[in-house]
């Protein structure tokens, strides 16, 4: 095949077919676009799509989205705006390519960013306590959509750099306190900040990393490739918290990315510039290699709902992408 690398060469199947015969324009110009280096014009192509038009004209006028269903929480005062601006930022940026020079970006950055404390961290999501996890999932995004060098951003970043444990990793510190003491009070207390000797957690670390990842100059300093480290020598192993514990959720792939898996941890090693040829790292993509379906494509873990078909060939997309960051471009 034209364009063919050494990634799609270690396959067993070639995966591009289906994923070129899903209709879905915005998911086709990237195959055709990211792995085969095809000339298909501007991202802004995309940025009429009747999915972005939808998605933009229910953005309220403070930049935020309102979160659509239900908000009794066992967390007081949590941030439901917040939270669902990060759902649909997922989709704008990740899928439709959209940046700092779309209006609906430029809003929706200015409103996360109004969330940010003196700290440096965004806060809501859990109330009035730290969210490393949430906090470094959105500053991927907004490094992806253009804001990588805002001194909002690098403050963020910079905070999760004081923010990590001591073995190199991160928490969610409202993980290390009894679900006895998580009373009302506790979610407007102050931030509670858990013991540092704590052992990370690989939710908080697989989330909290990927803006580091995303950042060119944050991706190659030592903190960021300790915490990479750290997260590879937990694939397929439980957590050491209660939240997403069992191993099976390694295995449970969906794109936009949103939980760590096993995907979206060998994507963010892959930017960091760890290797294939690394022991934890090949165990990863071996289990690739062999799960390939008779289209070339892989399971996700979330066969059932309407959008399972969809997300199926996301993720395929995704697979491709992390493969190609490791295995380069051209044969050989």
């Amino acid at each position: 095949m034209q364009n063919q690398g050494l990634w799609l060469i270690k396959l067993r199947i070639d995966p591009l077919p289906a994923l070129l015969a899903w209709p879905d324009e915005a998911l086709r110009y990237h195959v055709r676009r990211g792995l085969l280096s095809e000339p298909v014009g501007e991202c802004e192509e995309l940025w009429n799509l009747p999915q972005v038009t939808r998605l933009v004209n229910k953005q309220q006028a403070d930049g935020s989205w309102k979160y659509p269903g239900k908000t009794e929480s066992a967390v007081p005062g949590q941030n439901y705006c917040l939270l669902e601006t990060y759902r649909v930022l997922r989709e704008l940026v990740e899928k439709y390519s959209l940046n700092c020079d779309h209006v609906a970006i430029q809003r929706a950055a200015d409103y996360v960013f109004s969330c940010q404390t003196d700290e440096g961290d965004i806060r809501g999501i859990l109330s009035n306590q730290y969210m490393p996890y949430y906090h470094g999932a959105i500053l991927e995004l907004l490094i992806k959509a253009g804001y990588k060098d805002d001194l909002r951003t690098l403050a963020g970043l910079e905070w999760l750099l004081e923010e990590r444990q001591d073995d190199g990793g991160w928490l969610i510190p409202m993980q290390a306190v009894p679900s006895s003491g998580r009373t009302a009070q506790f979610w407007s207390d102050e931030p509670f900040q858990a013991s540092r000797s704590l052992p990370s957690s690989h939710l908080a670390t697989g989330m909290a990393l990927r803006a580091l990842a995303a950042h060119p100059a944050y991706c190659q300093r030592p903190e960021s490739i300790q915490a990479a480290n750290l997260l590879k020598s937990c694939f397929f192993k439980p957590d050491h918290y209660t939240d997403r514990q069992a191993p099976s959720y390694w295995l449970k792939f969906q794109f936009p990315f949103w939980w760590p898996n096993l995907l979206t941890g060998l994507d963010l090693l892959s930017r960091v510039g760890l290797q294939a040829t690394d022991y934890d790292i090949r165990l990863g993509l071996e289990w690739f290699f062999i799960h390939q379906e008779s289209d070339g494509l892989w399971p996700t873990g979330y066969d059932s709902g309407q959008n399972a078909p969809a997300n199926r060939r996301w993720v395929g997309l995704a697979v491709c992408r992390m493969l190609k960051n490791f295995y380069g471009h051209a044969a050989t």
